[in-house]
C-alpha cells in the first residue's frame, strides 16, 4: 500500500466512533489524508476514538445513516474523494432484541450511503464494508469465497446480506460508467484489538473479567470464528481503495480479508491464549491478584440465540490480485491485542495506536519481501 495516495485527499469515514472506524481514522490521519467521520456518539469514554482523541484531529459530524437528510449533508459539506463505509449496528445478539432497526441502519443505511454517493460528484471510490457473516452459512469446513451466495440465519447476518445486495445493485444500475466512482465491498473475519470495549464482545469481556477477578461466562466456547488483528483488514481497505483510483474497473466487487487457516480457532483457545499473556505479562500487583480468580465459565445452553458454530474466508483472491496477505500470526494477534490493554491504562493512546500500526507495517514489509 503506498501511504503518499493518501497524502491530502478528503477522505469520509463513516462510523468512525467505532472500533474499527477510529483506528482507520487514526491510520489515515498518520498518513496525512484529510479525514471527516459521520458516526453516532461514541458508547463509553474508554472507546478507543475518545481515549486516541483522533475526533480533534478530523472533522467529526455526528449524525445516524438511517437519516438520509443528515448523510446527504455531511457529504455534501465534506465533498469527499473516498469513502470508508463503516457504520453499523454489528452485534449479532443485539439484532435479536431489535432486528427492525439492525435492517434499517445495516441494509437501509448503507443504501443511503450509496444514494449520497451517487449525489456527489467529488467520490471517485468506495470501501463498503459488511462481514464475513453476510454469506449463506453452511457450516462447511472450508472457507467462503466472494463469488458464493449471500444469508445470513440471524437477522445482523441477513441485514449484512442484504446490504451486499444493495452495494451489487447501486453498482449496476449506477456505478458502471467509465467515469462513475469504483464501488468495492470488503468482509473480514472476527477483529479484535485495543480500545473495544463492546458489550457481548469477546475481548471486552475478557479484559472486564481480568480487570475485576471475576469469571468469565462464554455462551459458545466451541464456535471456530476467522480470528485477526483489527490493524490486518484495514491494511486491505486501504490497499483496496488506492487500486479503486489507480483501476476502478478491475477492483470495483467483492473481497475477503480474513485471516490465513493457522489463525482459525474455537472462542475458548482464544480465551485461553489471553488469560496466558496476562499471566506471563502482568506487572500490577493488582492484576496479578485479580489473574488469580479470573478464568471462565461454559454458560452455553441449548435454547440460547442462534450463532454460527464455523465460519471461515477463503482469501485466495486478495492473495493473488491485490497482493495482500495477512501479517500476524496468532500469538501476535492476541500479543497486539492484550498489549495494547495491559499498557493503555499509561500510555497515550493515540501514540500507543501509530505505534502498532508502524510495527504492523514494519512486520508487512520484511516479511513481504522475503
Amino acid at each position: 500500500m503506498n501511504a503518499s495516495v493518501f497524502k491530502n485527499i478528503k477522505v469520509l469515514v463513516t462510523g468512525h466512533t467505532g472500533f474499527k472506524g477510529a483506528w482507520l481514522s487514526i491510520w489515515l490521519e498518520s498518513m496525512g489524508a484529510q479525514v471527516a467521520g459521520l458516526a453516532l456518539d461514541p458508547h463509553t469514554e474508554r472507546d478507543v476514538f475518545v481515549r486516541s482523541g483522533i475526533g480533534r484531529r478530523m472533522r467529526d459530524h455526528r449524525g445516524d445513516i438511517r437519516d438520509l437528510g443528515a448523510v446527504l449533508r455531511v457529504f455534501t459539506t465534506e465533498q469527499p474523494e473516498i469513502v470508508f463505509h463503516l457504520a453499523a449496528q454489528p452485534l449479532v445478539l443485539d439484532s435479536y432484541r431489535d432486528p427492525a432497526g439492525t435492517f434499517a441502519t445495516n441494509t437501509q443505511g448503507t443504501a443511503h450511503v450509496l444514494e449520497a454517493i451517487r449525489q456527489t460528484p467529488s467520490v471517485r471510490a468506495a470501501v463498503m464494508i459488511t462481514t464475513d457473516k453476510c454469506y449463506e452459512n453452511k457450516e462447511w469446513v472450508y472457507g467462503y469465497r466472494e463469488n458464493d451466495p449471500m444469508g445470513g440465519h440471524d437477522p445482523y447476518s441477513a441485514s449484512k446480506g442484504a446490504a451486499e445486495l444493495v452495494i451489487a445493485s447501486y453498482r449496476r444500475s449506477f456505478f458502471s460508467a467509465e467515469h462513475s466512482p469504483a464501488i468495492a465491498s470488503a468482509r473480514a473475519g472476527n477483529v479484535i484489538g485495543g480500545g473495544d470495549w463492546s458489550a457481548h464482545r469477546l475481548v471486552p469481556d475478557i479484559i472486564r473479567a481480568i480487570e475485576s477477578g471475576q469469571p468469565l461466562e462464554i455462551r459458545n466456547p466451541a464456535a471456530v470464528r476467522p480470528w485477526q488483528h483489527v490493524i490486518e483488514p484495514l491494511g486491505g481497505y486501504l490497499l483496496l481503495a488506492q487500486k479503486l483510483l489507480e483501476a476502478p474497473a478491475g477492483y470495483a466487487e467483492g473481497w475477503n480479508f480474513g485471516p490465513l487457516p493457522q489463525s482459525i480457532f474455537p472462542v475458548g483457545k482464544v480465551v485461553e491464549a489471553f488469560f496466558e499473556y496476562f499471566r506471563q505479562q502482568a506487572k500490577n500487583p493488582a492484576l496479578q491478584q485479580a489473574m488469580l480468580t479470573a478464568g471462565w465459565l461454559d454458560t452455553s445452553r441449548p435454547n440460547q440465540p442462534h450463532e454460527a458454530g464455523l465460519l471461515m474466508l477463503d482469501i485466495s483472491k486478495a492473495i493473488h490480485r491485490l497482493h495482500w496477505k495477512p501479517v500476524l500470526n496468532f500469538q501476535e494477534t492476541i500479543g497486539f491485542t492484550a498489549g495494547w490493554y495491559m499498557r493503555q491504562a499509561e500510555s497515550d493512546v493515540l501514540n500507543l495506536c501509530q505505534e502498532q500500526i508502524k510495527q504492523y507495517q514494519e512486520l508487512w514489509k520484511l516479511r513481504n519481501e522475503n
